[in-house]
Protein backbone atom coordinates (compact mmCIF):
# COMPACT_ATOMS: atom_id res chain seq x y z
CA UNK A 1 0.00 0.00 0.00
CA UNK A 2 1.26 3.51 -0.54
CA UNK A 3 2.26 5.43 2.36
CA UNK A 4 -0.62 8.39 2.47
CA UNK A 5 1.02 11.00 3.99
CA UNK A 6 -1.79 13.34 5.01
CA UNK A 7 -5.75 14.09 4.45
CA UNK A 8 -7.78 16.67 3.13
CA UNK A 9 -10.77 15.57 5.09
CA UNK A 10 -13.54 17.92 4.83
CA UNK A 11 -16.46 19.19 3.78
CA UNK A 12 -17.74 19.46 0.41
CA UNK A 13 -18.12 22.71 -1.05
CA UNK A 14 -15.68 24.57 1.30
CA UNK A 15 -12.84 25.49 -0.75
CA UNK A 16 -10.67 21.55 -0.75
CA UNK A 17 -10.41 22.05 -4.88
CA UNK A 18 -9.20 25.42 -4.31
CA UNK A 19 -7.05 24.56 -1.60
CA UNK A 20 -5.77 20.83 -3.11
CA UNK A 21 -5.24 22.17 -6.59
CA UNK A 22 -2.81 25.09 -5.62
CA UNK A 23 -1.02 22.83 -3.23
CA UNK A 24 -0.36 20.53 -6.39
CA UNK A 25 1.81 23.16 -7.97
CA UNK A 26 4.40 22.59 -4.73
CA UNK A 27 7.18 19.80 -5.84
CA UNK A 28 7.08 18.52 -2.48
CA UNK A 29 3.40 17.56 -2.58
CA UNK A 30 1.56 14.39 -4.85
CA UNK A 31 -1.89 14.78 -4.91
CA UNK A 32 -4.42 11.89 -5.43
CA UNK A 33 -5.70 11.30 -8.87
CA UNK A 34 -8.43 11.51 -8.79
CA UNK A 35 -8.96 14.40 -6.36
CA UNK A 36 -10.84 11.69 -4.18
CA UNK A 37 -9.93 8.64 -4.24
CA UNK A 38 -13.00 7.14 -2.03
CA UNK A 39 -10.99 4.12 -0.57
CA UNK A 40 -10.67 4.73 2.71
CA UNK A 41 -14.19 6.16 3.97
CA UNK A 42 -17.78 3.99 3.32
CA UNK A 43 -18.89 7.36 2.12
CA UNK A 44 -18.30 7.34 -2.04
CA UNK A 45 -18.85 11.01 -2.98
CA UNK A 46 -22.30 12.10 -1.98
CA UNK A 47 -24.36 9.43 -2.97
CA UNK A 48 -22.61 6.32 -2.55
CA UNK A 49 -22.31 4.17 0.51
CA UNK A 50 -20.44 0.82 1.22
CA UNK A 51 -19.86 -1.19 4.72
CA UNK A 52 -17.15 -3.07 2.58
CA UNK A 53 -13.72 -2.70 3.78
CA UNK A 54 -11.39 -0.30 1.82
CA UNK A 55 -9.16 -2.00 -0.81
CA UNK A 56 -5.99 -0.70 0.13
CA UNK A 57 -3.97 -1.84 -2.99
CA UNK A 58 -5.90 0.72 -4.94
CA UNK A 59 -4.09 4.03 -3.39
CA UNK A 60 -1.32 2.74 -5.62
CA UNK A 61 -2.96 3.30 -8.21
CA UNK A 62 -4.01 6.78 -7.30
CA UNK A 63 -0.57 8.87 -6.88
CA UNK A 64 2.42 8.92 -8.80
CA UNK A 65 6.08 10.57 -8.21
CA UNK A 66 7.90 11.12 -5.07
CA UNK A 67 6.46 13.77 -2.30
CA UNK A 68 4.15 13.98 0.50
CA UNK A 69 1.38 11.97 -0.76
CA UNK A 70 -1.93 13.94 0.44
CA UNK A 71 -5.49 12.24 -0.19
CA UNK A 72 -8.32 14.55 -0.40
CA UNK A 73 -11.54 12.48 -0.02
CA UNK A 74 -13.57 15.25 1.79
CA UNK A 75 -16.46 13.01 2.35
CA UNK A 76 -14.47 10.92 4.78
CA UNK A 77 -14.67 14.09 7.75
CA UNK A 78 -18.85 12.67 7.70
CA UNK A 79 -18.21 9.04 7.83
CA UNK A 80 -18.74 7.46 11.16
CA UNK A 81 -15.83 4.70 9.91
CA UNK A 82 -12.77 6.67 7.88
CA UNK A 83 -11.30 7.87 11.83
CA UNK A 84 -10.97 4.12 12.92
CA UNK A 85 -9.51 3.31 9.69
CA UNK A 86 -7.37 5.83 9.02
CA UNK A 87 -6.20 5.33 12.19
CA UNK A 88 -5.43 1.97 11.96
CA UNK A 89 -3.09 2.30 8.80
CA UNK A 90 -1.73 6.02 9.76
CA UNK A 91 -1.68 7.05 13.11
CA UNK A 92 0.54 9.89 12.24
CA UNK A 93 -1.08 11.79 9.45
CA UNK A 94 -2.13 15.07 9.37
CA UNK A 95 -5.69 16.28 8.43
CA UNK A 96 -6.40 19.53 6.93
CA UNK A 97 -10.75 20.07 7.55
CA UNK A 98 -11.69 23.47 5.49
CA UNK A 99 -15.18 24.61 6.96
CA UNK A 100 -17.71 26.89 6.05
CA UNK A 101 -21.01 28.15 7.13
CA UNK A 102 -23.15 25.06 7.44
CA UNK A 103 -26.18 26.26 5.52
CA UNK A 104 -24.38 27.66 2.75
CA UNK A 105 -22.31 25.02 2.52
CA UNK A 106 -25.39 22.56 1.98
CA UNK A 107 -27.11 25.18 -0.23
CA UNK A 108 -24.19 25.11 -2.81
CA UNK A 109 -23.84 21.52 -2.56
CA UNK A 110 -27.22 20.73 -3.35
CA UNK A 111 -27.37 23.41 -6.06
CA UNK A 112 -24.36 21.18 -7.32
CA UNK A 113 -26.14 18.12 -7.13
CA UNK A 114 -28.87 19.53 -8.96
CA UNK A 115 -26.99 21.35 -11.85
CA UNK A 116 -25.33 17.96 -12.28
CA UNK A 117 -28.46 16.17 -12.09
CA UNK A 118 -26.31 13.46 -10.05
CA UNK A 119 -29.33 13.03 -7.42
CA UNK A 120 -31.47 11.89 -10.55
CA UNK A 121 -28.77 9.35 -11.72
CA UNK A 122 -28.79 7.96 -8.24
CA UNK A 123 -32.39 7.08 -7.87
CA UNK A 124 -33.47 10.39 -5.88
CA UNK A 125 -35.20 13.70 -5.82
CA UNK A 126 -33.65 16.81 -4.22
CA UNK A 127 -35.30 19.40 -6.41
CA UNK A 128 -36.93 20.33 -3.35
CA UNK A 129 -34.43 21.58 -0.67
CA UNK A 130 -36.51 20.84 2.60
CA UNK A 131 -36.52 17.27 0.94
CA UNK A 132 -32.94 17.16 0.43
CA UNK A 133 -31.92 18.76 3.61
CA UNK A 134 -33.98 15.40 5.38
CA UNK A 135 -31.83 13.39 3.30
CA UNK A 136 -28.12 12.30 5.30
CA UNK A 137 -26.67 12.69 2.28
CA UNK A 138 -26.72 16.09 2.71
CA UNK A 139 -27.05 16.93 6.08
CA UNK A 140 -24.37 14.85 7.42
CA UNK A 141 -21.95 17.01 6.23
CA UNK A 142 -22.93 20.33 7.76
CA UNK A 143 -23.01 18.57 11.00
CA UNK A 144 -19.12 19.59 12.36
CA UNK A 145 -19.35 18.58 16.06
CA UNK A 146 -20.97 15.25 15.70
CA UNK A 147 -18.78 14.16 13.21
CA UNK A 148 -15.52 16.20 15.01
CA UNK A 149 -16.53 14.28 18.32
CA UNK A 150 -15.94 10.45 16.14
CA UNK A 151 -12.81 11.87 14.77
CA UNK A 152 -11.05 12.75 18.28
CA UNK A 153 -11.74 8.99 19.32
CA UNK A 154 -8.42 7.92 17.48
CA UNK A 155 -6.79 11.39 16.65
CA UNK A 156 -5.23 14.16 19.13
CA UNK A 157 -6.96 17.56 17.98
CA UNK A 158 -3.30 18.46 17.46
CA UNK A 159 -3.57 16.48 14.59
CA UNK A 160 -6.04 18.77 13.08
CA UNK A 161 -5.58 21.99 10.99
CA UNK A 162 -9.03 23.66 10.77
CA UNK A 163 -9.57 26.54 8.22
CA UNK A 164 -12.36 28.81 7.12
CA UNK A 165 -13.22 28.49 3.82
CA UNK A 166 -13.78 31.98 3.54
CA UNK A 167 -9.70 32.73 4.37
CA UNK A 168 -8.96 31.64 1.17
CA UNK A 169 -10.74 34.42 -0.53
CA UNK A 170 -9.90 36.52 2.40
CA UNK A 171 -5.84 35.71 2.76
CA UNK A 172 -4.95 33.18 0.47
CA UNK A 173 -0.99 33.30 1.16
CA UNK A 174 -1.68 33.63 4.40
CA UNK A 175 -3.51 29.95 4.69
CA UNK A 176 -1.14 28.48 2.37
CA UNK A 177 1.65 29.76 4.78
CA UNK A 178 -0.38 27.70 7.70
CA UNK A 179 -0.68 24.63 5.47
CA UNK A 180 3.10 24.50 4.35
CA UNK A 181 3.90 25.04 8.15
CA UNK A 182 1.47 22.38 9.47
CA UNK A 183 2.41 19.35 6.41
CA UNK A 184 6.48 20.25 6.90
CA UNK A 185 6.73 21.58 3.54
CA UNK A 186 9.03 24.38 2.40
CA UNK A 187 7.90 27.39 1.46
CA UNK A 188 6.41 27.66 -2.36
CA UNK A 189 5.21 30.42 -4.73
CA UNK A 190 2.38 29.60 -6.54
CA UNK A 191 -0.74 30.89 -8.85
CA UNK A 192 -3.46 31.49 -7.26
CA UNK A 193 -6.18 32.28 -9.49
CA UNK A 194 -9.34 31.31 -8.58
CA UNK A 195 -10.47 30.92 -11.99
CA UNK A 196 -7.84 28.57 -12.63
CA UNK A 197 -8.25 26.25 -9.26
CA UNK A 198 -11.50 26.84 -7.71
CA UNK A 199 -14.70 24.54 -8.38
CA UNK A 200 -17.05 27.50 -8.83
CA UNK A 201 -21.12 27.54 -9.81
CA UNK A 202 -20.97 29.28 -12.73
CA UNK A 203 -18.74 26.07 -14.24
CA UNK A 204 -21.36 23.98 -13.64
CA UNK A 205 -23.89 24.03 -16.59
CA UNK A 206 -26.69 21.48 -16.76
CA UNK A 207 -26.17 19.16 -19.90
CA UNK A 208 -28.45 19.59 -22.61
CA UNK A 209 -29.82 15.95 -24.52
CA UNK A 210 -26.81 16.40 -26.89
CA UNK A 211 -24.24 16.76 -23.42
CA UNK A 212 -26.25 13.78 -22.12
CA UNK A 213 -25.40 11.48 -25.12
CA UNK A 214 -21.96 12.69 -25.16
CA UNK A 215 -21.32 11.92 -21.61
CA UNK A 216 -23.26 8.75 -22.01
CA UNK A 217 -20.73 7.34 -24.81
CA UNK A 218 -17.39 9.03 -23.53
CA UNK A 219 -18.83 6.83 -20.53
CA UNK A 220 -18.07 4.00 -22.79
CA UNK A 221 -14.35 5.08 -23.11
CA UNK A 222 -12.00 2.59 -21.09
CA UNK A 223 -10.32 4.72 -18.99
CA UNK A 224 -6.41 3.93 -19.87
CA UNK A 225 -7.77 5.35 -23.65
CA UNK A 226 -9.87 8.53 -21.95
CA UNK A 227 -7.73 9.02 -18.97
CA UNK A 228 -4.67 10.75 -21.10
CA UNK A 229 -7.49 12.50 -23.10
CA UNK A 230 -9.01 14.11 -19.93
CA UNK A 231 -5.77 14.94 -18.41
CA UNK A 232 -4.91 17.20 -21.77
CA UNK A 233 -8.01 18.72 -21.53
CA UNK A 234 -7.71 19.43 -17.54
CA UNK A 235 -4.34 20.78 -17.97
CA UNK A 236 -5.42 23.36 -20.41
CA UNK A 237 -8.83 24.13 -18.23
CA UNK A 238 -10.98 22.68 -21.25
CA UNK A 239 -14.40 21.81 -20.41
CA UNK A 240 -15.93 20.20 -23.32
CA UNK A 241 -19.30 20.14 -21.70
CA UNK A 242 -19.42 24.07 -21.20
CA UNK A 243 -20.02 24.40 -25.00
CA UNK A 244 -23.60 26.09 -25.28
CA UNK A 245 -24.82 22.86 -27.45
CA UNK A 246 -23.77 20.91 -24.94
CA UNK A 247 -25.11 22.47 -21.43
CA UNK A 248 -27.66 25.38 -20.59
CA UNK A 249 -26.65 27.88 -18.12
CA UNK A 250 -27.55 27.09 -14.78
CA UNK A 251 -30.05 28.97 -12.27
CA UNK A 252 -28.70 30.99 -9.55
CA UNK A 253 -29.11 30.25 -6.11
CA UNK A 254 -27.79 31.06 -2.87
CA UNK A 255 -28.73 30.48 0.92
CA UNK A 256 -31.42 32.41 1.98
CA UNK A 257 -34.42 32.71 4.97
CA UNK A 258 -36.01 29.71 3.59
CA UNK A 259 -33.17 27.72 3.69
CA UNK A 260 -31.99 28.91 7.04
CA UNK A 261 -35.55 28.54 8.39
CA UNK A 262 -35.17 24.18 6.99
CA UNK A 263 -31.98 23.61 8.74
CA UNK A 264 -31.19 25.85 10.84
CA UNK A 265 -32.30 23.98 13.71
CA UNK A 266 -29.66 22.01 15.57
CA UNK A 267 -27.04 23.00 13.54
CA UNK A 268 -26.30 26.01 16.33
CA UNK A 269 -26.05 23.27 19.28
CA UNK A 270 -24.16 21.21 16.77
CA UNK A 271 -21.54 24.23 16.20
CA UNK A 272 -21.34 25.00 19.78
CA UNK A 273 -20.45 21.66 20.50
CA UNK A 274 -17.36 21.55 17.53
CA UNK A 275 -16.34 24.94 18.88
CA UNK A 276 -16.13 23.21 22.82
CA UNK A 277 -14.26 20.29 21.27
CA UNK A 278 -11.55 22.49 19.22
CA UNK A 279 -11.63 25.93 20.35
CA UNK A 280 -12.67 26.86 16.78
CA UNK A 281 -14.69 29.93 16.64
CA UNK A 282 -18.30 29.50 15.07
CA UNK A 283 -19.99 31.94 17.17
CA UNK A 284 -19.92 34.04 13.87
CA UNK A 285 -21.72 31.36 11.93
CA UNK A 286 -24.36 30.71 14.91
CA UNK A 287 -25.29 34.53 14.27
CA UNK A 288 -25.60 34.61 11.10
CA UNK A 289 -27.92 31.41 11.03
CA UNK A 290 -30.27 32.62 14.26
CA UNK A 291 -30.36 36.56 12.57
CA UNK A 292 -31.49 34.68 8.90
CA UNK A 293 -33.97 32.48 10.79
CA UNK A 294 -36.01 35.37 12.13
Amino acid sequence: MSEVGAFVVGVPKAGTTWLTNVLSQHPGVVLSNPKEPNVVASHRGTFGRTGDEPDWSRYDDCFSGDGLRIDASVHAFACPLAPERIARRMPSAPMVLCLREPVSRAVSHWKMIRDTEEDFRNGADWSDFEVAWSDSRLCDDSFYGAAMQRWLEHFPLASFLIIDSQRMRSEPNAVLSEVEEFLGLDSNQYDLDPAKHANRASDRRPLTGVGRLVRAGFSLVPGFVKGPIVSRLQARDINIYAAPVMSRKAASYSAGQEHYAVCGEGLCEDLRLFESLTGFATEHWIDRIETSRR
